[in-house]
């Protein structure tokens, strides 16, 4: 379950968590007519069904994923995502595997029914607070959202990477490009990194032929984080921090993906190949 997160509490070691599409979580509200930061289901490479008991509309958004409605009686249909659906008593809403993207999002008019942990529906995996993973044959209770008119979804959406496509993401550097050589930095827009299983909501491990060589040894002090910064331990393959990161991290940080591409690098397959493009450049203040 996820909604918009919960902002401002990193006075108790908690990251701000939430959707980690948040443009897609937000479409999803508006096709049922919830408030666009009401919770949501955010599922993770398709596999997922939901039973409905009584009526409901419900819409997925997010991963290019086949929807298929199974009536009561048995009889089934492909349905389209990205609009709303209307479920009757026994039909079931079955999400495919994505073709495109990886991660869907599903939302139902009147909003699921979850208990609020610390201000926010958001289950954070890395801190372990808020509603637990659904689990087989768990039932939702749904309503208590202000209802608002549904909206059409828009006409423009951004193509969804596939598996092996490469991807550019707009990165700026800093604040720790001092600890990497200047070839390093070179590197580090210049090559690709491949999208490796040991990724989730925490962060995206990456890997590329080359890696990132440090300019200096010795450790760093632990230092505050943000969602989309690039981290780089040891070994020289980045780690590129999603909504659950750690709030502090030793190792240097040498740039961090612009806030515009965090919902794509949560659509990124594993597989697949990213490439830094630096819009912002890291400038140091020199005392004359």
């Amino acid at each position: 379950m996820q909604d918009a997160g919960r902002a401002g509490m990193a006075g108790l070691g908690l990251s701000p968590s939430g959707a980690l599409d948040a443009a897609a979580m937000r479409e999803a509200n508006r096709l049922v007519g919830n408030p666009v930061h009401a919770p949501v289901l955010e599922n993770v490479l398709g596999g997922l069904q939901l039973r409905c008991h009584g009526q409901a509309t419900v819409a997925v958004t997010g991963a290019d994923a086949p929807l298929t409605l199974r009536a009561a009686d048995g009889r089934a249909w492909p349905v389209s995502s990205h609009q709303g659906v209307a479920l009757d008593e026994g039909d079931v809403l079955i999400v495919g595997a994505p073709a495109a993207g990886v991660r869907c999002y599903v939302a139902v008019r009147g909003g699921w029914q979850v208990e609020p942990v610390l201000g926010s529906c958001a289950t954070d995996t890395l801190a372990q607070v808020g509603p637990p993973a659904l689990q087989a044959g768990q039932r939702l209770r749904v309503g208590g959202q202000p209802l608002e008119a549904a909206q059409a979804a828009g006409d423009a959406r951004p193509a969804l990477p596939r598996p092996g496509d490469v991807v550019t993401l707009d990165v700026v550097l800093g604040p720790r490009t001092d600890w990497f050589t200047p070839e390093a930095l070179q590197t580090f827009a210049e090559q690709e990194w491949r999208v490796t299983p040991q990724s989730n909501r925490v962060g995206m491990r990456l890997e590329g032929a080359q890696p990132l060589v440090r300019s200096r040894a010795g450790e760093l002090p632990s230092e505050g984080t943000v969602t989309g910064a690039i981290q780089v331990p040891i070994n020289g393959q980045p780690v590129l921090f999603l909504a659950d990161h750690p709030l502090t991290g030793g190792y240097p940080v040498i740039g961090a993906v612009a806030s515009h591409h965090l919902g794509l690098a949560a659509q990124i397959p594993v597989g697949c190949r990213v490439r830094f493009n630096v819009i912002a450049p890291f400038f140091e203040q020199v005392t004359p």
